[in-house]
């Protein structure tokens, strides 16, 4: 886990001038983050009449999931923490509003002012302390609280997270539901493990048929129909083949019979130990329940 960048050093340091740089101009990231981006587009279920939404971009970096927002015809508004990213997206000519900030320290923006929020490999970043004042249970909770009142009712945000375990993953699901929301994670390809992703996928307000979590990428699908690569067919772990209970095994051990239990008693007799006599009940197997 040592190459994961958020444990390497703080966000905001990590991602400096050449690092941004060497992000944005990377074709393979590219690809990665519009694919990304378009699942959570996908995920966020907006109306399809034609109307452009205002979309909040969490950790936007230098624009590329911003840029898929562009092409669908929304509107958006996006939030880095670091400067060199925000600069390169401005370099890129980026159509969307940029703002300089940390998504730990609460959003500001007007109550109910955003149809929808995405954000691509960030929130992670929330249960790290990279300061003597961070708090990731502060953080996450301002964090979570000011994304519940910037959206409207009944929209959707959807984070795509890279959880370093199950407890940092519980942890962030925890303080979204704190916060008011409503959903749940949802899981693309978990028999991979490397086409698995994982999206927290909330609406804002009380739960209903429309905050439903959607089902992920081949969830139901059978480990041995899947058309990943060979190395993550031999890495996956099928949740079936988990969980699926022992069979009871046969027991075919050699029992010691009767003829064997009358030598060795003959055997001690001759040795001048007492032994009980001989008797129709002599190795005779005793039930299970008296």
């Amino acid at each position: 886990m040592s190459s994961r960048p958020e444990i390497q050093a703080p966000p905001e340091i990590f991602y400096n001038d050449d690092e941004a740089r060497k992000y944005t101009s990377s074709s393979r990231i590219i690809e990665i983050q519009a694919k990304l981006s378009e699942r959570a587009l996908e995920l966020l279920a907006l109306p399809e009449d034609g109307v452009p939404r205002l979309l909040l971009d969490i950790g936007c970096g230098s624009g590329l999931s911003g840029e898929t927002l562009t092409e669908s015809g929304h509107q958006w508004v996006g939030l880095d923490i670091s400067q060199s990213m925000l600069d390169v997206a401005v370099e890129r000519e980026v159509e969307g509003d940029l703002i300089l900030g940390d998504m730990g320290q609460g959003l500001a923006l007007r109550p109910g002012v955003v149809d929808g929020a995405i954000s691509i490999s960030a929130v992670q970043w929330l249960c790290n302390a990279d300061k003597s004042s961070h708090d990731p249970r502060k953080r996450l909770k301002a964090f979570f609280e000011s994304l519940y009142r910037s959206l409207s009712r009944g929209a959707r945000a959807v984070l795509q997270v890279y959880p370093e375990n199950v407890a940092q993953r519980e942890l962030i699901l925890s303080f979204a539901m704190r916060a008011g929301f409503a959903g749940g994670i949802v899981v693309d390809y978990p028999h991979s493990s490397k086409s698995r992703k994982e999206y927290l996928v909330l609406t804002c307000g009380p739960p209903s048929l429309s905050s439903a979590t959607p089902q992920g990428i081949g969830e139901d699908a059978d480990c041995s129909n899947d058309e990943s690569s060979e190395d993550e067919e031999n890495q996956a772990v099928c949740v079936s083949d988990r969980h699926r209970p022992r069979k009871k095994q046969k027991l075919n051990k050699k029992t010691k019979g009767r003829q064997w239990v009358l030598k060795k008693k003959e055997q001690m007799r001759k040795k001048g130990n007492a032994v009980p006599p001989d008797s129709r009940y002599t190795a005779r197997k005793r039930k299970d329940h008296f």
